[in-house]
């Protein structure tokens, strides 16, 4: 399915902005930089990692000038579903970060304590996908940065 099919069901177009993509790579640094508080419970780091990815995930959409749909059920899922087509993140670290979503789903959800091991993949990846949004960015879309 390409993303225009998921126009009207999962997203919505929109015109890609400078500004919304700086606000939201600021965003995505400063919940790493509290994601390594070791001050935090691991929930709390874990869930700033977490918004991390999503606000990343968000921007390779708006890059590509589509939003999720925040009324519907799914768009976290979406939004990290749609990584390889939007910025070209391998299938293997998408299916990662999806995992994280299960886990955060979890957690919110059930209060299922975060593990440790989660907390570190969910910063490690986090910053990993925050990198590879940059350079995707500054390949494909400079005029975005």
């Amino acid at each position: 399915m390409t993303m225009q099919k998921l126009v009207g069901i999962s997203l919505d177009a929109v015109t890609p902005s400078r500004d919304t993509v700086a606000r939201l790579l600021t965003a995505a640094e400063r919940n790493l930089v509290d994601a390594a508080l070791p001050t935090l419970s691991p929930e709390n780091r874990f869930d700033a990692a977490y918004k991390a990815i999503m606000q990343c995930a968000i921007v390779a959409l708006h890059a590509n000038g589509y939003r999720t749909l925040t009324s519907r059920p799914g768009h976290h899922q979406t939004a990290i579903q749609t990584l390889p087509l939007t910025v070209g993140l391998p299938t293997d670290q998408m299916v990662v970060l999806d995992a994280l979503r299960k886990q955060r789903n979890l957690s919110d959800y059930d209060g299922d304590p975060v593990p440790d091991s989660a907390v570190r993949e969910s910063i490690a990846s986090a910053r990993g996908l925050l990198a590879h949004v940059r350079r995707w960015l500054s390949e494909n879309r400079p005029d975005l940065l």
